[in-house]
Order: structure tokens, then C-alpha cells, then sequence
């Protein structure tokens, strides 16, 4: 697969292989930006426990221009941290059905500290403003 970059919105027949050349660092409890969110990968090196909370469905769907259907992987990388993120669903976002039936897998929200402390949730939009939560690795 090549490699191509591009400045909007892209579909694609065949994968994407993301870089994250841009990141947002959450450090300390918070409610993510929706232009943090978008960037799809945040690091936090909290030495304290973290709460990160996801942004409305509202403001991240205008972030990104969401429509049903649209999908959104996010990184949250604590590989640096000395402490647990926990993640916490905002307004009009809700846990996936998998998540919900699998909670110790797709609907884990805590993402421990050092090497093993990575995580990829998909978002996934039902409308402009409401999306669905999985964790996916």
C-alpha cells in the first residue's frame, strides 16, 4: 500500500496506516477537546491517577465532520506514565453493545501504567452528534 497525504477527509477502499505526527498530552483529569480527541493519539506521563473524559458527541462530531458512520481509531498511550487513565464516556457518547457484553475486553476503560499501557478505542458515530465507545486492542 502506498502512501499518500492529504489535508481533508479521505475514504478509502483499502486501509489507512496512521502516524499520528500530531498528539495532544492530557496530563491530569480532564475533559478531552474534541481537537485533541481528533488527533487520534493522546499521551498522558501523569505520576497521579487520571481521568480523561470523552468529548460530547455534539463537539467532536462538528470536529470532525461526522456523519453516521463515520470511525475514529484513538490512541491513548500511558507507556510513559507512573499511574492508571481511566476513560470516562461523556454526553451523547455511549459503550458499544460489545462493550457493554464484553466489559473486561471492548469495555475497558483503564489503561495501566508503563509498557503495557496502551489502548486503541474505536468511535463510532450513529448520527452528527452520538457515537458508540470499543476498546480494540
Amino acid at each position: 500500500m502506498s502512501r499518500t497525504t492529504f489535508s481533508g477527509p479521505v475514504v478509502s477502499q483499502s486501509g489507512f496506516l496512521s502516524d499520528h505526527t500530531t498528539s495532544a498530552a492530557i496530563n491530569a483529569t480532564a475533559a478531552a477537546t474534541a481537537a485533541e480527541v481528533a488527533t487520534g493519539y493522546i499521551t498522558s506521563t501523569s505520576a497521579g491517577t487520571t481521568s480523561i473524559t470523552f468529548p460530547t458527541g455534539t463537539l467532536l462530531g462538528a470536529e470532525l465532520q461526522a456523519t453516521a458512520g463515520t470511525v475514529l481509531e484513538l490512541i491513548i498511550d500511558n507507556t510513559a506514565g507512573a499511574s492508571v487513565v481511566t476513560m470516562v464516556v461523556g454526553v451523547n457518547a455511549i459503550l458499544s453493545d460489545a462493550a457493554t457484553t464484553t466489559a473486561g475486553s471492548f469495555g475497558d476503560l483503564t489503561i495501566a501504567a508503563g509498557v503495557t499501557g496502551i489502548a486503541r478505542y474505536t468511535l463510532l458515530f450513529s448520527s452528527a452528534t452520538a457515537y458508540t465507545i470499543t476498546r480494540t486492542a
